[in-house]
């Protein structure tokens, strides 16, 4: 056997009439075109499957923009009336409450046109929140009671929200809710610190402090009429920090499947 002969055996690089050329075809064995079409398709189909999963991980953000958009909507149809003033015409951001806009009638005695916007936005909201609950815990490393104390409290709480707008207490309403919630966001917090995720950590944290800060300005009465705005920041806040971790979620997904895609399809 001559020396090219090993060398074409080898599928290594050989000189012939001045030029380098590559042979590999004289092993059977080694077909590295169709290697490399099947680690392309495992890494295609790998992809579309983690497109999916990851669509799932979005979808809270999703419901949390429709609802703004329905919020806007609702405040354009409000008739009038607020705290401060019952004869005011259409809805003041700092006058009036989110609740203001599920009411049957609006504080000026007029028919509140806003309302069926408002419910389908409330009903489009608390529908995301239990299903944020349902999903954070599945892809944080938690105890499987800590798991379910989540999904079950954070449902419970949306449930119970959505009754914001019946005949029941408000208060009654609210209290429930905000018991249920404060489970499931505790819950949250534990994952995210478990996951190391300090600034969403952080960033929860001036949630609570928000949320403090309502329940003194109601309860004391004193700064009442600043409520309606510190509401606002305070829902805008919760919103955008459960964005955040959503975010945060979908970026991990895609890097955890990616990896995963490679390693099967090289293995």
């Amino acid at each position: 056997m001559t020396a090219i002969n090993v060398l074409n055996m080898k599928g290594l690089k050989i000189r012939k009439n001045g030029e380098f050329r590559i042979i590999s075809c004289c092993l059977p064995f080694y077909r590295p075109h169709s290697t490399l079409k099947i680690i392309i398709k495992n890494l295609t189909q790998q992809n579309d499957k983690t497109k999916t999963k990851s669509i799932l991980v979005l979808i809270p953000i999703f419901g949390t923009i429709i609802f703004v958009v329905l919020y806007v909507v609702a405040t354009l149809l409000y008739p009038g009336g607020s705290q401060v003033d019952k004869n005011s015409v259409g809805f003041s951001w700092t006058n009036n409450y989110w609740c203001n806009l599920l009411n049957e009638n609006a504080i000026n005695g007029q028919h509140n046109s806003a309302k069926p916007v408002a419910m389908t936005g409330m009903f489009i909201l608390c529908l995301t929140l239990s299903f944020f609950w349902f999903l954070f815990p599945r892809h944080i490393n938690l105890d499987r009671k800590l798991k379910l104390l989540i999904q079950i409290s954070g449902t419970i709480a949306m449930t119970i929200a959505f009754f914001l707008f019946t005949n029941i207490n408000h208060d009654l309403v609210t209290n429930l809710a905000a018991f249920f919630g404060a489970i499931a966001t505790v819950g949250t917090f534990v994952g995210l610190y478990k996951t190391k995720w300090l600034g969403l950590f952080a960033f929860g944290l001036l949630n609570i402090l928000l949320v403090g800060l309502n329940n003194y300005v109601y309860y004391t009465k004193g700064l009442i009429i600043y409520l309606p705005v510190i509401q606002k920041i305070s829902f805008a806040t919760f919103l955008i920090w459960i964005c955040c971790i959503n975010i945060k979620l979908y970026r991990r997904e895609r890097k955890t499947a990616a990896n995963s895609a490679f390693c099967a399809s090289v293995a």
